[in-house]
């Protein structure tokens, strides 16, 4: 991942759902650029947001012990409606919910606000597969480990 566009996970319910923070800061590069004038938070890196989250849940709801572990990749986004602009100052409430297992996908409901205000909604589809690179799963490892540090029991990272 270039972008880690989570803050922190706030609750982790493993085969259920997950949910987490962004906070959006004018240290944000990409608001630089997106747009000069009036900073905007893109709707893409909302839904990255959500989908790297997502991804996690799956993750760590396939783990098995002993097993090689297996990354999330996002195959389709469905339905995905933007109902507000974000921008700094916002912090936006990320929560993905476990949906049907289609073959070997795994469709997942992600919501986004901000306070209680619907920003996007959308549902998005994961693959998943074996990747033949350690140093993909120590940055995973990393990044998860820093995502999850207050939560309470520990999470068995992926």
């Amino acid at each position: 991942m270039r972008y880690f566009l989570v803050d922190r996970v706030t609750e982790l319910v493993v085969g259920e759902r997950i949910r987490g923070v962004k906070n959006v800061t004018l240290t944000d590069e990409i608001l630089h650029d997106h747009f000069p004038d009036y900073p905007i938070f893109p709707g893409a890196l909302i839904l990255e947001a959500g989908a790297q989250l997502a991804g996690f849940l799956l993750e760590a709801t396939l783990k098995r012990a002993g097993e090689p572990a297996r990354r999330a990749l996002l195959a389709q986004i469905r339905d995905a409606k933007f109902h507000m602009a974000c921008g700094p100052g916002d912090q936006l409430l990320i929560e993905a919910r476990m949906g049907p297992k289609i073959g070997d996908a795994v469709r997942m409901d992600v919501e986004v606000r901000v306070k209680d205000d619907l920003v996007t909604r959308a549902q998005l589809t994961f693959m998943t597969a074996p990747i033949e690179s350690e140093r993909l799963h120590e940055q995973r490892r990393y990044v998860y480990r820093l995502w999850t540090r207050d939560l309470k029991p520990p999470v068995d990272i992926p």
